[in-house]
């Protein structure tokens, strides 16, 4: 398997020229819905108008798919949980005595007889995954479609520290470096004759186990010669500095940022009044 580095997406999008502050909003709304909201229905709006936006913004179609695809465990996982165990919760939020069961388990059954799994609790399982899969969408809109130079920028300018900033920098650059060490390391051992693609789950993630020390010594040797060059440069942390790039909020973002900052009161107001994203909302009431 080849790895792909990480790349930004060129901001020549419609999303990719909003300022970082005006992204990092949309980013605070959709945790808070994702936190507020119990409803798969508005849950599955919203991961689909996520990944809908990241496909728009110009985000490869192969990140949200590898997204789908890390949160599919977790998916099934939550599933059964909620489906076998999560009964008292579930009763309360839809206010029924009794849950409608799918499937009674046989009582001689290690650790699982005996149970039922319920439609209620297996929706409920469902709609909390779908709030994991909300919050890993929003990351690759927000982060790669905004260059990291203008990630610090915008972060100094809300009050963050530049050191802070800095280091948020140097982190995301780092990724792409440390992919392709991965992909370094990986053709000198088909160099050498080892197949990866041959080998049972096991033991290929016994050789990736392998490949973690010298990933890790080239990762620390590269932060020893980042750090020569920051105390090279007399580097001080101070956010008076010079910036390259500017960042300023223009009427697009200020338009965005209130049409989010009313979206956001009122679905807080629809969810207390009228009980719009709770989990008993259309399916079970």
């Amino acid at each position: 398997m080849t790895l792909q580095p990480v790349r930004m997406v060129a901001a020549n999008s419609w999303f990719g020229r909003l300022d970082f502050r005006t992204k990092l909003c949309l980013m605070m709304v959709t945790g808070i819905l994702a936190l507020m909201w119990d409803s798969p229905i508005l849950m599955m709006v919203l991961v689909l108008s996520l990944a809908v936006a990241a496909i728009g913004a110009g985000v490869r179609w192969r990140v949200i798919r590898t997204l789908g695809l890390t949160a599919l465990p977790l998916t099934v996982m939550l599933i059964g949980v909620h489906g076998l165990w999560n009964v008292a919760q579930v009763r309360s939020l839809t206010d029924r005595a009794q849950l409608l069961a799918l499937v009674s388990l046989p009582a001689d059954w290690w650790l699982i007889g005996g149970l039922t799994f319920t439609l209620e609790g297996a929706v409920y399982g469902f709609a909390v995954s779908m709030k994991s899969l909300a919050l890993m969408l929003i990351v690759p809109l927000v982060v790669f479609t905004t260059e990291t130079s203008q990630m610090v920028v915008a972060l100094v300018r809300i009050g963050v520290p530049y050191k802070i900033a800095f280091v948020f920098s140097a982190t995301l650059r780092f990724f792409p470096l440390l992919l392709s060490e991965i992909q370094s390391i990986t053709e000198a051992q088909r160099l050498r004759g080892l197949d990866l693609t041959s080998m049972g789950p096991l033991k290929r993630v016994s050789i990736y186990g392998q490949m973690a020390v010298p990933l890790i010594l080239g990762a620390l040797l590269k932060s020893q010669q980042m750090e020569i060059s920051l105390q090279s440069r007399a580097f001080s942390g101070n956010r008076d500095r010079t910036y390259l790039h500017v960042s300023s909020l223009n009427t697009r973002d200020i338009l965005v940022i209130v049409l989010l900052s009313l979206g956001l009161i009122g679905s807080v107001i629809g969810y207390r009044r009228l009980g719009i994203g709770s989990f008993a909302w259309i399916l079970f009431e």
